[in-house]
């Protein structure tokens, strides 16, 4: 199953792929260089195939609990200020998604969105320390009735040109469900109460949708 936000890079690169192979089969004579460019074709294909999967998760909704937004390497985990939205101190966590990475952001936790903002930015490397303020990036909050509100910032990378972005203020927010995709490598920023009982570690791989973050000490 492929995400719909990739539709139509797909169909453009399978007519790519398709035309090089009859081009590549008609103009070359060298057998060995039209091998070549055919496997690279197919390569190609392949990795845009991958980039675009969006693999079904089984969420098991929780409202005391916050999920993983996204696949990847949790890379920070420490307390900040928020200057944003909380303009207080929180305790950020942040997944780094590699290309290879499924790229679909889904909802941490389930509630309502209260804040939903885009903003244009740089294309600093994903886990640069100045990314999250500096890159383009969005910011949404959804509100939970147990756990509180929940911040998660998507943040465009070096290779990520584009942020797609679903959540709207007023929009139900359902735990795990698709929220989102970023094109190309990023990473996910999430800012959580401070009293919160984080149960990840740095450098360990989670899966979004289903990988739990954090939970609530009640």
């Amino acid at each position: 199953m492929f995400h719909k936000e990739g539709h139509k890079i797909i169909l453009i690169t399978f007519i790519f792929v398709i035309a090089s192979f009859l081009l590549a089969d008609s103009f070359i004579s060298i057998k060995w260089l039209q091998t070549t460019i055919m496997i690279a074709l197919f390569i190609f294909l392949i990795l845009i195939l991958q980039f675009f999967r969006n693999p079904k998760r089984k969420t098991k909704l929780n409202n005391q609990q916050v999920i993983a937004p996204v696949d990847g390497k949790v890379v920070v985990i420490e307390e900040v200020f928020e200057p944003e939205y909380f303009k207080e101190k929180r305790i950020q966590v942040s997944v780094f998604m590699s290309p290879i990475n499924v790229h679909v952001t889904r909802y941490p936790v389930g509630g309502k969105v209260v804040f939903s903002k885009y903003h244009p930015g740089k294309y600093l490397v994903a886990w640069h320390p100045k990314a999250s303020e500096e890159n383009e990036r969005t910011t949404v909050v959804v509100e939970n009735e147990t756990y509180g509100k929940v911040l998660y910032r998507q943040i465009a990378g070096a290779l990520a040109k584009r942020i797609v972005n679903y959540a709207k203020e007023g929009d139900k927010a359902i735990q795990g469900e698709d929220c989102g995709f970023i094109k190309f490598g990023s990473r996910v920023d999430l800012f959580l109460p401070l009293d919160t009982n984080i149960k990840v570690q740095l450098n360990q791989k989670v899966r979004g949708g289903e990988s739990i973050i954090a939970e609530t000490n009640e």
